[in-house]
Order: C-alpha cells, then structure tokens, then sequence
C-alpha cells in the first residue's frame, strides 16, 4: 500500500495497525493463514503457473489455469513453443527444480491415494501440503496470486492434462477484465470483533432458496386475486432492500423483525398501479385505448369496494364526462390523450386510493408475516444443523477488540463452519456450472477466476481450498434468488459503473473502496455488500449501514430504492461530521424530479456538498448486474434516466480530494460512451412506478442552482 493513500492519518503509523496484531510499520492488510514458500519462481507464478501432481503417472507436472498449458518439465519463459511441443518434451529442463522432480525415485516416496484422500474434502482443489509450524510470531500474508508463497489451486479434474500424449486443449484467453484486485485499500476503520452470522450451507441456502421463491408466488397471487393486476416490476426486490434498512431480524436475506410491519415502498408501488398500471406511450391510439381502460378500471373498482357516496358520485361522473369526450372527438392528439388522463387520475386517484388502501395493506402485511415465518423455519434448519456438527452457537468465545485504527478487512465469522457437502463443477464453454443436489447455478470463466482471486485474498479458514466451490455455490444462489427469475430481472438493482470511470475515481480522487458491490460486480476487492455471512468469504466488509469508516475516499452507487438512498445519506453525514480525517463520498444516484426523491434533495441542500454534475439520460452507461452470466454484447446499457454526480467531503477529504476543474474534466471524459454502439436501455430501477412508467412527464437531465453554504473553490456544477 502505497504511502500516498495512507499518509492522512494523523496519528503516527503505528496507531494504524493490522488487525492480526502484527508489529510491522508495513501498511495493515486482511488476517490470513501462514503460506509455505513457494517452490516456483515468482514470475512463473505471476504468469499463471502451479506445480501439480498427476496421479496417473505418480509424478509431478506444471500447469497454466490462463492457457491450460501443462508441461511436465518446470516451464522457462520465452523459450517453449505451445504449438510445435505442447507438453514441453523438448523443453530445455531448469536447473535444480526438474532435475530432482524428474528423478522421483531417489529418495523421494510416492504420495499414496490414501494421502490424498484424507487431506482434501469433497469440494477441494488440490493444494500442497503445509509443513511449517503456525506459531504466534508466524507473519501472515495476504491470499493473492501474486504473492510470494502462495500456490494457486488446480481443478482437480485437471490431472487429465497431464497425461502423456494428450495435447493441450485450445487455450482458454481471458478477454475484458472488469475489475483490478491490485489496488490496495485506503479506508480506515476501528477493529471490530468477528460476527455472529451462521456459517452458510447448501443445504441451508437451498431451502432459503425455495422458501423466497414461494413467498414470491404468494405475492404474485396476492395481487392477482385481491386487485387484480399483477406485481409492480422489481416491487419485490425493492421490498427486500428496503425492509433490510429496517429489520433487525437474523436472516440475511427475508426480513422478520420490522417497524413497522407496512412496507411503504411495497405499498406506494402497488397503489400507483391502481386501478391499471400505465406504461409509457409512443402513438396516439395508445394514448386512447390506456385513457379508456383507466376509466373502465376506476368505474369498476368504485362499484365494487365499499365507498362513500361522495367518492362515487365524484369517480362515476369524471368516468362519464372522460367517455364522452372520447365518443365525439376522433381528431385529439397525443397529448390530447395524455392530458385528459392526467386530469382523470387528480380527479379519480386520491378516491380510488382511499377504496384500496385497506386491501393494500392486507398484502404488505401478510407478505411480511409469512416471511417472518420463513425465517423460523430456515433459523431452526440451520441451528439444527450444526448441532449435528457438534458446533455450539452460544458458547462462542468473545475475541478481544482493541481500540485501534486498521485498515478495512472482510468480515470474519465467530462461528466455525461445518462441513461441506459435495458440489459438481464442470465447464460449458465459457461458463462455470456448479451443481448442488440437482440445483445448478452459472458463472462464466472470468468471474469464476475473479472468485476465486477474491476468495484467496480474504478466505483465513480454508487455506486448503475445501470449502471453496460450496461457498461459490451459495454465493451464487443467493443473488440468483434476490434478482428473481424474470428476464432481465434484477440486473438493474446491480448495475455498475463503466470501468473507465473507476479507473478516473481511483486516479484523480483516490477511491478505493466501493459502499455498495457484490463479489460478482465490484470493481476494487474492498467493498460492502448485502450478505456478510456469506460475502465476507470473497472481501465484503459487510453492509455499508454498519460500516464505520475514520478514512478513505470512497465510491457509492446504490440500488435505487427510495428508503435506502435515504438511509444512506443519513450515514454519510455522521460519517462526515463525527471524522476530522480525510472522508470522501463520490455518489451516483438517478437524478429523479417529478417528485424529486427525499435522498437527492437532502445530499444537494448538505452542508458536506462539495460539488455536483449531472450526466443526461442516454447518453451515459451502466454496467448490467448480471455481468457474471450475461453475453459479452449484453455486458453495458443505456441509461434511461440522469444520473447526479454528488460529492460529499468533510473539510480534510475536501483539502486532499478537491473535485478541481481538471479533476472533473476527467472523470467527465471517462463518462463519454466511447464511440460503442450500446444495446436498447437496460431494465428500469426506479423505486414507484410513478418513477419508471409515468406517462405524462418524461423526466429530463437538467442543471439547476446547487449552491452550498460550504465555502469551496471547485466548479459548483457541471453538465455534459
């Protein structure tokens, strides 16, 4: 870590200290386990090489995970030809290393199967076996690929490309890579004990996985039978954002402890999709057939729950007037059309809410209760479980925190991790298929290896790789379950921001760390995320709610649900006002005005405001939140809406970060779409459908009076 990024603390470095306890003045990094010394040079290793042992032939062989190279010689760079010698026959052998691996039968044993067997689990990769003793003064290291020591792990059904006369496959070439794991951190916190979250499982994630995909269908029939219309688009995945700012239940996933028991984003959904959800309209005989069916559904709706005399009389006689105009004049146009139901909506709106509001509500809350329920069941699953394993949840001893400033580490569990049942890997293609009883999940190659490189960095309890691929299992299925099953499904609420723009943040205003990714979408390998039991494993510090940060600059692109940006921006300030070190936030939120959301006007009035830019819909990119699996093509999407830049500085983060003309100017330039021809706009993450499908205003990037009682000498706000 270079001392440029560390170099704000005002304390002395040895104030700022590794949370192993280590003495060292170096810059403080991730507990890890002790690592053998490897017994590759190091530039073979940085180029993708590991020592492997073939059972079919009793003997060592070297192979490359980058092109599935395998050689049975120690390789030499620059001097083998993959094409003409494939397995490096004629390869000059090294010196020392080949000689004594070739010769295996002077002095050295064969490793017997019955070794093998009772050194890897289920789900392990094959590892080289750790002889040096842990001992309390034993230096830990960071897990990383290119650390000194560390070797990388091989599938264990690669043994077959070492089998003499087989040729090596086509070499698999990672194309784009859409994150850099080398950027060390900045942000700076307390040292915090290990939490409490159970250890995951896949048989628990399993059933968690089947019990959320009910509590969906059950939604589903809720609003079908109850109101008739189906579920507001991603209303589900925005219910679970939203009831997380507020539980205080167990599970990491379905809320079962929230006050209050309403959701109001849950509601505000489905009551702006009452009586008849209105999408947006391109010809006038749309614009005529959506005005006659809200008319129909309002008239429908008010014959049929028990309203006032008032609020019938008042519907049954705009609905009438609104038929009228609509049987004598066939020359309107399309904004003829949009006008009228705008006024029907005032005039029928707040006395079709007033009739639903009861039923509504009955949905919300019976949503909740048997989520609720749910969570019992998995609880009581899960705590059974590892009672099987003998591991005790309440005896967990309490380890001893001091009150020191480290540099930001994943989160680690008190609770040991059971064992780990079997899961299938094989590769199609490109793609990563793991399969637990039946249940397959996918990722493609690349990300496959970035878990694996994220895991190696922040995993300290499984040194030995066997708990890898179950974990990557679990993983994978608990975003699978929270995207939902609908095409296109969730990806919004995951979108990421274009690569160049990271590089432009970490560049000109230090960031290093980003509040809001996923193992599967972050672009640094320090981040926060939604499950910590369960991300921790792959880098998450853990929900950025709870994280609490002394130092760093840092990027924030949330999911767009209304409550949670409001609670974000909630964080910042007391983030902002209880740090006198440098404290940055660069945020990225959808620049909503009709209404404007309470988040962005609260960030734009902030006294922490610094500067603000706006980026006009269409003309910027998002990253889509299914880059694991999607189609290279697929990977960006248009915007559909502004995004507002804000950025939030304390008084030292603004003096080490200023947001200067330059500095902009850059971060602008990155945000250009660079000359691509990008697909059709992406799924819509707005939080209402009065935000997504509106269909009298369409909202439009503008510039507006940001002024801010901060004193500063950056441009106050830009425009592309």
């Amino acid at each position: 870590m270079t001392s440029e990024n560390h170099g704000t603390i005002k304390a002395d470095s040895a104030l700022v200290m590794s949370p192993t306890g280590s003495t060292s003045q170096a810059a403080p990094f991730s507990p890890s386990t002790s690592k053998p010394i490897q017994e590759l040079p190091d530039e073979l290793i940085q180029a993708g090489w590991s020592k492997c042992w073939s059972k079919r032939e009793n003997r060592p062989y070297y192979f490359n995970r980058f092109t599935n190279q395998s050689l049975w010689e120690m390789p030499v760079l620059g001097q083998h030809d993959v094409i003409s010698d494939p397995l490096g026959l004629n390869a000059a052998p090294a010196s020392g290393e080949a000689i004594s691996d070739a010769g295996l039968g002077n002095g050295q044993r064969k490793r017997h199967p019955s070794e093998d067997a009772s050194q890897a689990g289920p789900n392990s990769f094959k590892r080289p076996k750790v002889e040096i003793p842990v001992t309390p003064t034993t230096p830990t290291v960071p897990i990383s690929p290119s650390t000194p020591g560390v070797k990388p792990w091989v599938n264990a059904t690669d043994d077959k490309q070492g089998q003499a006369g087989v040729p090596a496959p086509a070499p698999y070439r990672p194309s784009v890579v859409y994150w850099d794991l080398d950027i060390q951190t900045n942000a700076v916190i307390r040292e915090r004990a290990p939490a409490n979250h159970l250890p995951p499982h896949p048989e628990i994630e399993l059933q968690r996985a089947q019990l959320t995909t009910k509590l969906r269908q059950h939604y589903h029939e809720l609003c079908s039978q109850r109101e008739g219309i189906e579920p507001p688009r991603e209303s589900f995945n925005r219910w679970l954002l939203e009831r997380k700012v507020v539980d205080k239940g167990l599970d990491p996933l379905l809320p079962s402890e929230c006050d209050p028991v309403i959701s109001p984003s849950m509601f505000r959904e489905i009551m702006n999709d009452i009586p008849i959800r209105l999408s947006r309209i391109k010809y006038k005989e749309e614009a005529r057939k959506l005005l006659f069916k809200y008319a129909e559904a309002a008239k429908k709706m008010i014959d049929s729950r028990n309203a006032t005399p008032d609020s019938r009389k008042v519907v049954k006689w705009n609905v009438e007037d609104t038929m009228n105009w609509l049987r004598r004049d066939h020359s309107a146009s399309k904004e003829d059309y949009m006008d009228r139901l705008e006024h029907l909506r005032k005039q029928c709106g707040p006395h079709v809410a007033s009739v639903a509001k009861d039923s509504v509500e009955g949905i919300c809350s019976k949503i909740y209760h048997i989520s609720a329920e749910y969570v019992r069941r998995i609880r009581q699953a899960h705590l059974t479980l590892l009672k099987e394993c003998n591991i005790s949840v309440d005896s967990t001893e309490s380890t001893e925190v001091q009150n020191r400033l480290v540099y930001c580490y994943p989160v680690r569990l008190s609770i040991q991790s059971p064992p780990q049942p079997r899961v299938e890997l094989h590769f199609e293609n490109d793609i990563a298929c793991l399969r637990y009883k039946g249940e397959m999940v996918k990722v493609n190659r690349g990300h496959f290896n970035k878990l694996e490189l994220l895991y190696r960095y922040s995993c300290i309890d499984d040194p030995r790789f066997e708990k890898f691929l179950s974990r990557v299992w679990c993983l994978i299925k608990r975003y699978q379950v929270m995207f939902g099953s609908g095409v296109n499904e969730g990806s919004g609420l995951q979108g990421a921001l274009p690569v160049p723009v990271f590089e432009a943040l970490n560049k000109k205003f230090g960031v290093t760390f980003e509040c809001f990714a996923s193992p599967l979408n972050c672009y640094f390998k320090q981040f926060c995320s939604a499950f910590p039991d369960i991300d921790g494993f792959f880098g998450s510090r853990g929900p950025f709610l709870s994280f609490s940060p002394a130092s760093g600059s840092f990027e924030a692109n949330p999911p767009f649900c209304e409550e949670l940006m409001d609670a974000m921006v909630t964080r910042f300030e007391d983030l902002l006002e209880r740090s006198s070190e440098p404290l940055s936030f660069i945020i990225f939120v959808p620049e909503w005005r009709d209404p404007p959301t309470p988040a962005l006007t609260r960030m734009e009035s902030s006294r922490f405001r610094r500067h603000q830019m706006i980026v006009p819909a269409f003309e910027h990119e998002y990253r889509s939140g299914s880059q694991h699996i999607c189609k290279r093509e697929e990977m960006y999407y248009k915007a559909i809406h502004g995004t507002a830049v804000i950025f939030l500085q304390n008084n030292a983060g603004f003096a080490k970060w200023e947001p200067t003309t330059e500095r902009i100017q850059e971060l602008l330039g990155a945000y250009k779409v660079s000359g691509r021809s990008l697909p059709s706009p992406g799924p819509s993450s707005t939080s209402t459908a009065d935000k997504d499908s509106k269909p009298v205003q369409e909202r439009s990037a503008k510039s507006q009076d940001n002024s801010s009682p901060v004193d500063k000498t950056a441009p106050d706000t830009t425009n592309i």
